[in-house]
C-alpha cells in the first residue's frame, strides 16, 4: 500500500509541529517553507483549520486518506466521544504499539517490521500494520536473531522515550502487553481531534 515518502521537514514546518519527531531544521526555521523566508501567517478559515488538524494526525500516524477516513467512520459508530475514540483506534494499531514499546525507532520503521514478519501477537505472526490489538494481547518480537537485533538496537537508542502507562514492557523478553485501553491523557494528541471530527461531519 502507498505511503508518504516525500520531504518530512517541509511537512513539519508547514504545520509548525514536529510531526515526524524532533528536527534541528524545524527548530532553526520555525516558519513555513517557501522561497520568501519568514512571513506573517494569514488568518485561516474554519475549513482550513479542520483540514490542517486532520493532515497533522494523518501524517503523524502514517496513514493514507482512505485509511484515515475509515478510522473516523468506525469511531462515529461507537458509543462515546467520537474524537477520543478515533485517537484510541489510531493508538491501538499494531504498528503504533510496536513503536510505543520501543521495538522500532519510528512508526514507519515499526510498520516495516510488522510487514516483514518480525512481530507476533499472542504467539502468532501478524503482518498487517493496521491490525487492532486488544486488552491483554501480548505483542512480541519474533525469536529470530535478525528480528531481536533490530529491536535491541531500537530499545538501546530509545531509552529517553517512556513507554505509555497503558502498555507494559519486558525488555529482556522483547515482549509487551496491552494492559488497558489508552485514554486521551495517555495519548496527548499532536492535533485537535474535535476539529477533525467537525471537518469530516460537514
Amino acid at each position: 500500500m502507498a505511503r508518504y515518502t516525500g520531504p518530512r521537514v517541509r511537512i513539519s514546518r508547514r504545520f509548525g509541529v514536529p510531526i515526524f519527531g524532533p528536527s534541528k531544521y524545524l527548530e532553526r526555521r520555525n516558519y513555513p517553507p517557501g522561497v520568501h523566508g519568514p512571513r506573517r501567517r494569514r488568518k485561516i478559515s474554519d475549513y482550513a483549520l479542520g483540514l490542517m488538524e486532520k493532515q497533522k494526525l494523518r501524517y503523524f500516524y502514517g496513514l493514507q486518506e482512505k485509511q484515515f477516513r475509515r478510522i473516523y467512520e468506525r469511531a462515529i459508530r461507537k458509543r462515546g466521544v467520537t474524537g477520543e475514540i478515533m485517537l484510541q483506534l489510531l493508538e491501538l494499531r499494531l504498528d503504533n504499539v510496536v513503536y510505543q514499546l520501543g521495538f522500532a525507532p519510528t512508526r514507519a520503521a515499526a510498520r516495516q517490521m510488522v510487514v516483514h514478519g518480525h512481530i507476533k501477537v499472542n504467539g502468532r505472526r501478524v503482518t498487517i500494520p493496521s491490525y487492532e490489538v486488544r486488552v491483554n494481547d501480548v505483542v512480541e518480537v519474533h525469536d529470530k536473531s535478525a528480528s531481536r537485533q533490530m529491536a535491541a538496537r531500537s530499545l538501546e537508542s530509545s531509552t529517553n522515550r517512556t513507554v505509555p502507562a497503558w502498555l507494559s514492557l519486558d525488555r529482556d523478553m522483547f515482549k509487551g502487553v496491552v494492559m488497558r485501553l489508552p485514554t486521551k491523557e495517555d495519548i496527548q494528541p499532536i492535533a485537535n481531534e474535535q476539529a477533525v471530527v467537525e471537518f469530516y461531519s460537514r
